[in-house]
């Protein structure tokens, strides 16, 4: 899998990607992850990227010549199954988008800045747009980082235990069960026993059981 993120501040990913599952995917060549400038795809002297908006108004508005400049440049390298822009006002974040996309080949991630980009590149180019939820953070490159790493765990070998992917929360619309290690008893705090019976069957019982309970009480909207 290949992943092209546009941003104006290209240094951020520099530790973003750099750890856990995100760099051992990389090293072994499970996903080919590309940053890029988006100044540098700028064609006046002072290398801006924003402007005024038409009508007036708080706030500047990414330009559309740099990031048309960008994309149709990628384009022209490589074929893309979804070009996304990374925009609070977009469809919300979920483990179902998730898996989606990380069934895909190729992907473009736009991180949004200042009020904006200019409307036509999302009338025009941009295939879907996605939130991390509803409130605003001030640039687009954090939520790059979480769809990047949420899609790459989910690719075949970026986790050694491919099962535990399959098994996290949300991906069949319910919360985890509770969950314990070692040691059974630590200040009086014991495990429930029926983890420690050794009888499977029992356990995945009483796993769906908490599962659904966790959820009933803690995330009712997913039940429904």
């Amino acid at each position: 899998m290949r992943i092209d993120i546009i941003t104006i501040f290209p240094e951020f990913f520099n530790s973003s990607l750099d750890f856990s599952i995100l760099k051992k995917a990389q090293e072994n060549n499970i996903v080919d992850i590309q940053i890029h400038n988006l100044r540098d795809y700028s064609e006046n002297k002072q290398k801006s990227v924003d402007d005024y908006q038409f009508g007036g108004g708080a706030g500047m508005v990414m330009n559309i010549q740099p990031i048309y400049k960008c994309i149709e440049e990628l384009k022209s390298n490589n074929s893309y199954d979804e070009i996304i822009y990374l925009t609070p006002d977009g469809q919300k974040l979920n483990q179902s988008i998730c898996n989606n996309l990380s069934l895909k080949q190729n992907i473009i991630l736009l991180c949004g800045h200042y009020k904006g980009i200019d409307h036509r590149i999302r009338e025009h180019l941009i295939t879907k747009e996605i939130s991390i939820g509803d409130y605003v953070i001030t640039g687009g490159e954090l939520a790059a980082s979480i769809l990047t790493d949420a899609i790459v765990r989910l690719i075949p070998g970026a986790i050694s235990d491919e099962t535990s992917a399959l098994n996290d929360s949300f991906q069949d619309d319910l919360l985890p069960p509770p969950i314990y290690t070692r040691p059974s008893d630590f200040n009086g705090w014991k495990v429930p026993e029926v983890l420690l019976s050794g009888n499977q069957k029992e356990i995945e019982r009483w796993r769906e059981e908490k599962s659904i309970e966790r959820t009933n009480n803690l995330r009712p909207d997913l039940l429904s």
